[in-house]
């Protein structure tokens, strides 16, 4: 699993801007997130912003008080980077060259993506950095489609954590558990929910959930007596990583950033952290323990790309396997 931040996606923006013309009037972006990368890269350079079916009318943007920008006359001939932020099957960006070439507006286009599984593809002229997929980003990680072979905690992630008043094991955490104010959301469904909550509390924690239209196949929970036991055997995170290593489960999202180093290594597995929205991938130690633990010729296989990816870090792996794809 591949993974970038908004902070990362602006990083690979700013690195990239040498690779564009410096005469650009004006940035397109596809909607909807390709407006996000967009919206980035104009205020970086200072040009009008527009979506297609704004471009296509003639419009862009206001530029706000902090700007000064000189919105391009539409009749005349210009420089045009139509931005997304990221390419795959390339269906996105056929229909943004479609739409433009129906809107008759002559100019010289430039169609980019941030991301793509290859720096060559047939319908972009420009790609800023390789991301084979299986990938997620921070602003669609509750609504991609891996979701679905994910594991994800409870609280921090789809609802706020409990404070301090309110986890007290009673009478104030039932009440927490009943009206929680939900975090993130999705319209997929979650392969596992793993929490530390109680098992005690499952109704109360399936009842929030339907409320909120959570789906999921399977909620896990800890068979423990009391919130005072679990805090003297401290298996917060023990026992969601011996959960997530069983499991063909290829990600788990977690809230807390130390718990998801500790998950990471003791499954063997990488961990979304959406405490610093870093993807915390295992050490080869970590990866190599999973060896005598394997169930299954997937999951042997899934143990083997991650050796390499560890020994080989994240872009280095992402070019080879861009290559062996090349190559067939």
């Amino acid at each position: 699993m591949y993974y970038r931040s908004i902070a990362d996606l602006n990083e690979t923006i700013l690195k990239n801007l040498h690779r564009l013309p410096q005469d650009i009037d004006v940035v397109v972006g596809i909607p909807r997130s390709g407006l996000l990368a967009a919206n980035l890269l104009s205020l970086a350079v200072n040009i009008p912003l527009s979506d297609i079916d704004s471009y296509v009318q003639g419009r862009t943007y206001a530029s706000g008080v902090t700007k000064t920008q000189v919105a391009p006359d539409k009749e005349a001939r210009r420089k045009v980077l139509v931005l997304d932020d990221s390419i795959n099957g390339g269906t996105a960006m056929t229909e943004a060259r479609k739409k433009i070439a129906q809107s008759g507006i002559e100019a010289d286009y430039i169609f980019a993506a941030v991301y793509g599984s290859k720096l060559s593809h047939p319908e972009a002229d420009l790609v800023f950095e390789i991301l084979p997929q299986p990938r997620m980003f921070q602003w669609n990680f509750m609504h991609h489609k891996w979701l679905a072979q994910s594991c994800v905690d409870i609280d921090g992630v789809l609802c706020v954590d409990p404070t301090d008043a309110e986890n007290d094991d009673g009478a104030a955490y039932l009440d927490f558990l009943g009206n929680a104010r939900k975090l993130y959301s999705t319209k997929r469904k979650i392969g596992t929910l793993v929490t530390s909550r109680l098992e005690k509390y499952r109704p109360s924690t399936e009842a929030w959930l339907a409320s909120n239209g959570i789906q999921y196949e399977k909620l896990v929970m800890l068979d423990l007596p009391s919130k005072a036991e679990r805090q003297r055997l401290a298996v917060h995170g023990s026992f969601k990583a011996e959960y997530y290593r069983k499991s063909d489960a290829m990600l788990f999202i977690e809230s807390e950033n130390k718990q998801a180093i500790k998950i990471a290594q003791l499954a063997g597995k990488p961990v979304l952290c959406l405490e610093t929205h870093q993807l915390i991938t295992p050490d080869i130690a970590s990866v190599l323990a999973q060896l005598p633990n394997l169930r299954s010729v997937s999951q042997g296989k899934d143990v083997a790309k991650r050796v390499v990816r560890t020994i080989l870090g994240t872009n280095r792996y992402a070019a080879l396997k861009s290559l062996l794809s090349r190559n067939g």
